[in-house]
């Protein structure tokens, strides 16, 4: 297992370290960057005076609004430096674009590298890519890096196609997955309908991305719980985002996605743009360090997490992030209760009989928001609703509208043309 020295330093050299990388990146920023040449003017903002990572506080946040407005003026080098354009997801508006200079492209590849290093990957591990490696996504690409800067063997397959990700396995013997965690009961499924014996394959993990495996108290959640209950495989949670350019992954001990701070500086702020203690939620607001076309200086990224200080039994002493409560713009407020998506996800995981699911959320006519559950699931269940209604009201203590659907009009919703991973969450409500 690679640790980086920094990971290993103690707090205060951690926070000593990302200080000394402040002011070329604010000297970079001010001479490259229009939009935050900009910001620094129109603020009065003199950046030598900005030595401390709390000197941070004296500059504007940067929203994905800016971005989404001013994707242009982020860019600081000549577009005939860019090597790749990718987009975001575009799940919270519309598609973001970014450039990447091959320097940003190696500096991707390092990060994975040290983040599959950090859930116990090695060169002698085969690693099967359950993610797309098109459709400008920067993730599978990520991982691609990664694992070739490691020296691990990549299966290409992508997400869906069950058949083919089980001859792959019998083919290949890989020893990993990268997958997004709710593919796998699919898996499952699969192999029990067709008689595969899933549990004495190479399978040994799984690097699960863009959904929660566990809660606050990084134990296991419903989803991750009913993967490990029928197959038993180290899971391993990791959060990042293409603004980020950065991934925070598990080690072995599963107590959070380890902070790279060689790559990133973070900071977890509340409503008011300010510092939160540790043990309080906050935003994850992120300043990238060592990237050249895009860098991003206190970007909100809507995310809200809890974060850890206390060293990790694996050696690393860095801070590391809980899984995500929920995006602050999908916030919901039903009926006088504040709820997250995340929440409503687990409650229907534990249903065995739901195969999938949309939440839709939408105005109502006095303003306020109204939910509606589309679950996919056999003919026999269309008569639970009440069922379904007292559970969440046992545990959200509120119930939304349920309708019932055939599970292959729900995974047509669910996966779109152009889609590069499951939408469950749609957001219809008037701004």
């Amino acid at each position: 297992m690679h640790i980086p020295e920094i990971e290993k330093k103690t707090i205060e050299e951690i926070k000593q370290h990302q200080e000394s990388q402040l002011p070329g990146l604010l000297h970079y920023l001010k001479e490259h960057s229009t939009f935050y040449g900009q910001l620094f003017k129109e603020n009065n903002i003199d950046i030598n005076t900005i030595k401390k990572l709390e000197d941070l506080t004296q500059i504007p946040v940067t929203t994905k609004d800016d971005l989404q407005n001013r994707t242009d003026d982020f860019l600081c080098v000549p577009k005939s430096e860019i090597v790749d354009f990718i987009t975001t997801s575009g799940t919270m508006g519309e598609p973001v674009t970014f450039a990447m200079t091959d320097h940003d492209l190696n500096r991707l590849a390092h990060n994975e590298y040290i983040s599959f290093s950090c859930a116990n990957t090695t060169s002698e591990d085969i690693f099967q890519l359950m993610v797309t490696l098109d459709k400008r996504f920067m993730a599978g690409m990520a991982y691609f890096l990664g694992l070739r800067k490691l020296g691990a063997g990549i299966i290409r397959i992508g997400p869906g196609l069950q058949e083919l990700q089980f001859e792959s396995i019998r083919r290949f013997s890989p020893t990993g997955l990268v997958t997004v965690p709710s593919f796998i009961p699919k898996l499952i499924e699969y192999a029990e309908k067709n008689n595969i014996d899933y549990k004495n394959t190479s399978i040994q993990k799984a690097v699960c991305i863009g959904e929660a495996i566990r809660n606050p108290d990084f134990t296991l959640n419903t989803l991750g719980k009913k993967i490990t209950d029928k197959w038993n495989i180290k899971l391993y949670s990791t959060y990042a985002s293409t603004e980020m350019g950065t991934a925070f992954t598990e080690c072995e001990a599963g107590k959070g996605g380890h902070h790279h701070p060689e790559m990133i500086i973070v900071e977890f702020l509340d409503e008011n743009n300010q510092p939160v203690k540790e043990g309080e939620a906050g935003e994850v607001t992120i300043t990238t360090l060592g990237v050249e076309g895009m860098p991003l200086l206190r970007f909100k990224t809507g995310d809200i997490c809890h974060y850890h200080t206390e060293p990790c039994e694996c050696g690393r002493t860095t801070m590391r992030l809980g899984p995500v409560i929920g995006r602050k713009q999908q916030m919901i407020k039903f009926k006088g209760t504040t709820l997250y998506p995340p929440a409503i996800y687990d409650l229907l995981n534990e249903i065995e009989w739901i195969q999938n699911y949309i939440i839709e959320v939408t105005t109502n006519q006095l303003g306020t928001d109204e939910i509606t559950i589309n679950i996919g699931c056999s003919k026999a269940h269309v008569h639970s609703e009440k069922m379904i209604k007292d559970h969440f009201r046992a545990r959200l203590r509120v119930a939304p509208e349920i309708k019932f659907y055939d599970p292959d009009e729900i995974l047509k919703l669910q996966m779109p043309a152009n889609s590069r991973k499951p939408i469950i969450f749609i957001d219809k409500r008037t701004p």
